[in-house]
């Protein structure tokens, strides 16, 4: 892990995950949304003042890039503000070296649709506009790739559930189960066919658990690294 950047959605901001990160010698950039709503707020209020101002007097990075393909161009800035330029940011002593703010603004076009999206980060990286763009790019591609499978498999699009931790509890469940069922490879059929047809059968079934304690037992199994 040493020397990696470990990249995560918001539900896996959180002070103990990048303590870890940073204790493994490697580096974090973490989506920042509402599930911090103090800290959202003052990068949010922070980017949005200085954009105002044309950050006049503060030192900060930025970047664009436009991508064109398949009928589609997006365009994407990132500005990144060092975090010894703002005030003081809510427990920001717990969040382990922490040492940029990063805005991301995405405007896709796709035919006759233009959206525009913000996001925000955390980053213990430095302010390099270009490179953090491009860990942040890659970090969609797989999600979008993931997400996709995930709402194909169980329509993870279409649930309702909204409730205090349900739906992150019900996300993590979907990924086990996602990762169970590509464990098996007995029977060719879709991810999807194979999670209906394991509840009616238990044979099935038990094939699924099988591959999943299998997989288990092997790594398990691996001899330590001297």
């Amino acid at each position: 892990m040493g020397g990696c950047i470990i990249t995560i959605d918001a539900m896996g901001t959180q002070t103990a995950i990048a303590s870890q990160i940073l204790n493994a010698k490697a580096d974090y950039v973490l989506a920042l949304k509402g599930n911090h709503p103090i800290l959202y707020g003052q990068e949010k209020n922070c980017f949005e003042q200085q954009l105002s101002q044309g950050f006049k007097g503060i030192i900060h990075s930025y970047d664009k890039r436009v991508e064109k393909g398949h009928h589609r161009t997006e365009k994407r800035q990132i500005w990144c503000v060092p975090i010894s330029q703002v005030q003081t940011l809510h427990n920001q002593d717990n969040w382990v070296g922490l040492k940029c703010l990063v805005m991301v603004v995405r405007v896709p076009h796709l035919w006759n649709q233009t959206t525009r999206e913000v996001h925000f980060y955390l980053t213990s990286l430095n302010c390099a506009p270009r490179n953090l763009g491009q860990v942040i790019r890659l970090h969609w591609g797989v999600e979008n790739r993931f997400h996709w499978t995930l709402d194909v498999t169980f329509s993870e699009d279409g649930c309702g559930v909204r409730t205090g931790h349900a739906p992150q509890n019900l996300a993590l469940l979907r990924r086990i189960a996602l990762n169970v069922l590509n464990l098996e490879q007995s029977l060719k059929r879709s991810n999807g066919q194979k999670s209906n047809g394991a509840p009616m059968d238990n044979n099935y079934m038990l094939t699924v658990v099988t591959a999943c304690l299998s997989q288990h037992d092997d790594e398990t199994s691996q001899p330590a690294c001297q």
